[in-house]
């Protein structure tokens, strides 16, 4: 799926839909710069997520880049990242 931009608003749909929300936690806030942890994400829902994008966009995600990855900033910056070199292959 060719696709120009993964935005914040692709990454809630995809961590609703594979790991729901803990409770107490508002995705529709400012969420950028917060900690998946903080966000109630571990690391078994991130690399689901990581899974359900690469699925969905036809990319591959460096598993130590996905690990490494600790806000949905750096997240959608590596999914984006990854875009910008499949579209130049």
């Amino acid at each position: 799926m060719a696709t120009t931009e993964f935005t914040v608003e692709d990454l809630k749909r995809i961590l609703l839909q594979g790991a729901g929300a803990a409770e107490g936690v508002d995705l529709d806030g400012d969420i950028l710069d917060t900690d998946f942890e903080d966000l109630g994400y571990e690391s078994l829902a991130l690399l689901e997520t990581g899974s359900r994008i690469e699925r969905e966009l036809g990319i591959s995600l460096d598993e130590t880049e996905l690990s490494e990855a600790r806000t949905p900033r750096q997240l959608i910056a590596l999914v984006n990242g990854s875009l910008v070199t499949a579209d130049a292959a």
